[in-house]
């Protein structure tokens, strides 16, 4: 997995964490969340627009194993990777927010360019 994060949580909690995340994000295209959750699902969620960019069973099977919904793998193979097909990286962009009002954590979005 990208990044050494620990964001506070066991092993399998944080995986759990992040696969529901990065599969909201390509289900709506964009997510509001902390500054260091944003930087550990850029990463994920670029790897999966790269391997979703090549359409082969290997990646289908690859990104199936790591996105939570059928329908989102769907879209990120018809939809997203499609879009950036001549582009080497930076898919996302995470734009801050300022403190959470609650606990003054900083907040960001993430989005798709």
């Amino acid at each position: 997995m990208p990044g050494t994060r620990k964001l506070g949580r066991a092993t399998a909690h944080r995986t759990a964490m992040l696969r529901g995340l990065v599969t909201f994000f390509f289900e709506n295209g964009k997510i509001e969340t902390t500054v260091t959750r944003a930087k550990e699902v850029r990463a994920l969620a670029e790897k999966m627009i790269t391997m979703a960019k090549d359409d082969s069973l290997h990646n289908k099977r690859l990104v199936m194993g790591f996105v939570t919904k059928e329908s989102v793998t769907n879209k990120l193979f018809t939809e997203i990777a499609p879009k950036y097909a001549s582009r080497n990286g930076g898919y996302t962009r995470i734009t801050k927010l300022g403190p959470r009002r609650g606990d003054a954590a900083e907040m960001a979005v993430l989005e798709l360019l």
